[in-house]
Parts: structure tokens; sequence; C-alpha cells
């Protein structure tokens, strides 16, 4: 998936308004990337009951009751990953075998589930996000395109989290007044120029570790877990003008 490619299925996820477009955006750059199947979730955790699980995925009508059984995820190796961690997963059939789960394994690969990549992240609020690509044959042999292919599903996911948020949460709670600061901004908005941290000290006449301090407390303030996500956010708030 060449960059042009890449950034026009950020933007389109990006601008989904709904749930339908939502799922046409993942599943667009679901095929571009290369896979079969995706998948899309945010959880909420509630501290009074069950935690939500709210999804968008394309799975075959006949793997689709399967898929939607939250007890198997709990045997799910890849599942559990995500759970509590945010590293990305690539995965195949050794992650299950390794696991104990081959007899999963061997009844999703059926579906075209052999192989994957998974990211997640873990968000304040009680609120996580989780994207998956799955397909039925093997993955890249080189090391390097695998590499490719995961960071093109990261740079992605920080888009999808955003718009999920948007449009596949029922009135998610906006952040109305944030107290984040003129330099603060100032630093977001040469991140969002795509300046490295180092760079940006250059251009303001600040030390890198001056402008890590200004990034991590935007990045805080907007309730954010990475400066990506900071900056989609002051975007989403108008604070980036």
């Amino acid at each position: 998936m060449n960059d042009a490619l890449l950034n026009q299925a950020c933007i389109s996820v990006w601008d989904a308004r709904d749930r339908a477009g939502y799922e046409r955006a993942v599943v667009s750059f679901c095929a571009q990337l290369g896979f079969q199947n995706i998948a899309a979730m945010v959880v909420v955790d509630h501290p009074d009951g069950a935690p939500e699980f709210i999804s968008v995925q394309n799975a075959p009508a006949a793997y689709r009751e399967t898929w939607n059984d939250l007890a198997l995820g709990r045997s799910d190796p890849v599942m559990q990953h995500c759970k509590s961690g945010s590293l990305p997963l690539v995965w195949d059939q050794s992650t299950y075998v390794q696991a104990g789960a081959a007899d999963k394994w061997e009844h999703q690969a059926r579906f075209g589930y052999g192989c994957g990549l998974a990211v997640a992240a873990h968000l304040p609020d009680g609120r996580h996000f989780m994207i998956g690509a799955e397909r039925d044959h093997g993955l890249p042999i080189s090391n390097g395109e695998t590499v490719r292919l995961t960071a093109s599903l990261l740079l992605f996911a920080a888009y999808a989290q955003e718009a999920a948020l948007k449009v596949l949460i029922p009135k998610p709670p906006l952040i109305t007044e944030v107290d984040v600061s003129a330099r603060e901004l100032e630093t977001l908005r040469w991140t969002m120029e795509g300046k490295t941290a180092w760079e940006i000290g250059r251009i303001l006449g600040l030390s890198e570790s001056t402008v890590a301090r200004h990034l991590h407390n935007a990045t805080r303030k907007l309730n954010c877990t990475s400066k990506h996500q900071a900056v989609l956010r002051a975007m989403r708030l108008g604070l980036l003008g």
C-alpha cells in the first residue's frame, strides 16, 4: 500500500459520519492492505456492569456467530494480547499452538482467519480500541514487508480510533474546555506537519526534552495516549485552527 493510498484511507475513515461510512472505510483499507477480513472494536468499561462491546467487522456470514461469541474471546491469544497490551501483534498458527488453542485456529482458518495483524489502545475513562486485519494466506517472508504492513495499520488505527469514538459510541463524552498552552499547541501544530521533537526544537529554539515535555502535557490534557492522537483530537476540537 503506497503512501498516497494510505493517506486517502486515513482521510476516509476520519471523514466517516455514521456507522455505514465507517464500515466502508475500514473494509476498503483492509482490502488495499492485502487482507480479507477486518474488525474494529470499541470496548467501554462500565463500573456498574459488564463491558460494552461495539464493533464493525466483515466476517463471513457462516463465521459471525463464532466471531460474536465473547466467551470464546477469553481463550483467544490475540484477543487476550489486545485486552492488556498496546504493542502491535503479528500472529499466525504458531501463536495459537503456543497458547494451547490449536483447535480454535483450525476452525477459524477455514473462514479466512489464518494469520493477521492486531493493534490495541487503552484510553482514559475505561475505553479501549482494537483493530485487526486477517487473511487466509501467510504473511510476507520479508520481515521488512511485515514491518511496513504493521506501520500502515498503526497509522490507520490512530484515525480509525478517533472516528470510532465519534460514530460508534452514542453521545461520547467530548472535551469542551482544555487548558492547553499556546506553546503546547505550537508543538502539536509542528507535529501535525510531520516534524520530530528534535526538529521542532530547532524551529522554536527549544531543547528536544522541552518539546517532548510540551507534547506530553498536551497529550495528557487532551485525554490521549500518543502525540498523534492528541493532534487528531486537537483538530477535532478546533484548537489547531
